[in-house]
């Protein structure tokens, strides 16, 4: 991968989680390849071989690897196998994107995995809140915005310290099809600026709140 990066600002290393179209790896592949996120991407696991997103860490020459979830017997053997790869490829963050299998947070990844969620986390979110799902809640309750939320991932579904939230607007004409688009253009630049902040190294956890140093 290339792109104009700041020389005195190593990237972070990191691994990329993916179980569908990899819409958010390939945006994260482009932010990079511009200059517009100090990340490395070591590695791409998917939790299935039919995941398009694959296509996406061919194409960048990003070594990948598929571990299915049903070829574990527990969460745990799960998490254990995925965190040993990541490891191994000398990542420092974890970032899921679209990856829809709950993992156990080792004690030495603790703060050190995030996830978006397309909502504003505490609204519509937790085991079973994924994709459309979650536009079609937005839309029957009545909300008048909604956003997406970046977040660390503890062992619970959507709820570690939140990093940052981007809302937009519910139009009266909406369609679970039309705010998925509006939320996930707000995904593809607050995901990157969220990854961006933790690369500068002005992220830091206090409790259940995430604090943002100035720049340097």
């Amino acid at each position: 991968m290339t792109g104009v990066h700041r020389d005195w600002r190593p990237r972070l290393p990191i691994a990329v989680l993916i179980s569908g179209t990899g819409r958010s790896l390939a945006n994260m592949i482009e932010k990079i390849r511009a200059g517009e996120l100090d990340c490395d991407i070591r590695l791409v696991i998917s939790s299935t071989p039919e995941a398009k997103g694959l296509m996406f860490a061919e194409k960048a020459s990003i070594p990948a690897a598929v571990l299915r979830r049903g070829d574990f017997p527990s969460r745990e053997e799960y998490s254990t196998a995925i965190f040993d790869r990541v490891r191994a490829a000398g990542v420092e963050l974890v970032v899921l994107a679209g990856f829809l299998k709950q993992l156990a947070i080792p004690d030495d990844f603790v703060h050190r995995v995030v996830n978006i969620h397309p909502a504003l986390i505490p609204a519509f979110c937790g085991k079973g809140f994924y994709g459309h799902h979650v536009h079609e809640a937005a839309l029957a309750y009545g909300v008048k915005l909604s956003g997406c939320t970046v977040h660390f991932v503890d062992n619970e579904y959507d709820h570690g310290p939140v990093i940052l939230q981007v809302a937009v607007p519910v139009l009266d004409d909406d369609t679970p099809d039309t705010l998925a688009d509006r939320v996930f253009a707000a995904e593809c630049e607050a995901y990157p600026r969220a990854l961006q902040l933790i690369a500068e190294g002005r992220v830091r956890v206090e409790g259940r709140r995430v604090r943002i140093a100035a720049p340097a």
